[in-house]
């Protein structure tokens, strides 16, 4: 049977299924594993897709993102009832009540067959929505991620901030976990983790790996943060930096001797320095600018762009590491000079997204129309593209 076939008989069944009550708060639902079933054949197709993401969403059908396209399966349509029936075992009691006060909770978890998986629950139209992200079954390196060796030796280092931003899906936890697991391999330290949720799962090489998670091992980022240097780490992965004071402690964290990693949601490497600055009062911006400017060591901003083959994507980045220059026009809050400074330092490893974009073009990786459309400026974009 054609496995389209297969999966909308799976939810031809759900639709004879009676909705299932609410969990009773004394009865904890299973936790973390996700139990074979529907959701387990959901995801296994999924996978055997190639899928990164599933979404199920109320009356429409189960709908993949494949190397980056949107695809729907015909005649699979869930119900409300249905989707709450899916992701039932995946919550405890304690999800529950978080998912109807918060609106949206994200959580990791295991499926027996397409492996380690992490979602995010939330609502639309009164109806519970669930978007699936599946995750390789190994940690990533950077050659697997088509990552530049620049990065590794980013890596090396052993105090300072490395953030890594671009939209949500643009593979930020992928190239986190490459980070990390090129220290895991090569050097004899110990690395905390602290993740919403855990999404990677990194095992003891030669140094020793805490994964803290978000809602179940701490309440939130900043609290973690608060103590975490009486816990003798020598590199600190930090999610995302969320909040002012999560921001603060990370920077004075960097500034103390300590490597650490995190991510932002930015598109480029000069609005991730405008982020941080603006998410503090005026009078405290120059404070920080001046902890940024001795913190920092390098931003990467990513995107995944398609291949020419039409079943791969490739990751175009702008990196800028801070140098003097950089440095300098941090303190001197000459932001809008950044991007000239990254244009003309190649030697010092840095590279603007155009220039990322038309090393893939011209290697044929990707077609020119994809390196323009991925672009920040089309007018330097066409003349690297012509040069």
């Amino acid at each position: 049977m054609h496995q389209k076939d297969e999966l909308a008989q799976i939810v031809e069944q759900l639709n004879r299924a009676k909705p299932r009550p609410e969990p009773e708060a004394h009865k904890p639902s299973p936790r973390i594993v996700a139990r074979s079933g529907t959701l387990h054949e959901i995801l296994s197709d999924a996978l055997h897709r190639q899928a990164s993401d599933v979404l199920l969403i109320a009356d429409s059908p189960v709908c993949l993102r494949v190397h980056g396209r949107l695809e729907t399966l015909p005649a699979s349509h869930l119900g409300a009832d249905q989707i709450r029936a899916l992701v039932e075992p995946l919550l405890t009691p304690r999800h529950w009540q978080d998912l109807q006060q918060q609106r949206s909770i994200d959580l990791g978890f295991t499926d027996p067959g397409a492996g380690r998986a992490r979602i995010n629950l939330h609502f639309q139209r009164g109806g519970l929505v669930a978007s699936i992200r599946l995750l390789p079954s190994r940690v990533p390196t950077f050659e697997l991620l088509n990552l530049p060796p620049s990065l590794e030796r980013l890596a090396d280092r052993r105090q300072g901030l490395i953030l890594v931003t671009g939209a949500t899906g643009c593979g930020k936890s992928s190239t986190l976990a490459a980070f990390v697991n090129s220290i895991n391999t090569r050097r004899c330290e110990h690395i905390i983790t602290i993740e919403d949720p855990i999404e990677f799962q990194h095992q003891n090489k030669t140094p020793v790996i805490e994964q803290i998670e978000v809602g179940s091992d701490t309440p939130g980022f900043a609290v973690c943060l608060r103590s975490i240097l009486r816990q003798s780490p020598d590199v600190i992965l930090v999610g995302e930096m969320r909040d002012c004071e999560t921001v603060e402690t990370v920077l004075r964290i960097a500034e103390t001797g300590h490597l650490v990693l995190s991510t932002l949601h930015t598109n480029d490497a000069t609005q991730a320095i405008s982020r941080i600055i603006d998410s503090f009062p005026a009078p405290q911006q120059p404070q920080i600018r001046q902890q940024l400017s001795l913190a920092l060591h390098a931003i990467i901003c990513q995107q995944l762009v398609p291949g020419v083959e039409g079943n791969a994507r490739y990751p175009a980045l702008e990196i800028m590491t801070a140098t003097d220059a950089v440095r300098n026009l941090i303190r001197k809050s000459e932001d809008h000079q950044l991007y000239s400074q990254l244009s003309i330092s190649r030697a010092e490893g840095m590279r603007t997204m155009e220039q990322s974009l038309a090393e893939l073009a011209a290697s044929r990786r990707i077609t020119r129309e994809t390196a323009l459309a991925h672009c920040f400026r089309a007018e330097s974009m066409r003349r690297y593209l012509t040069a």
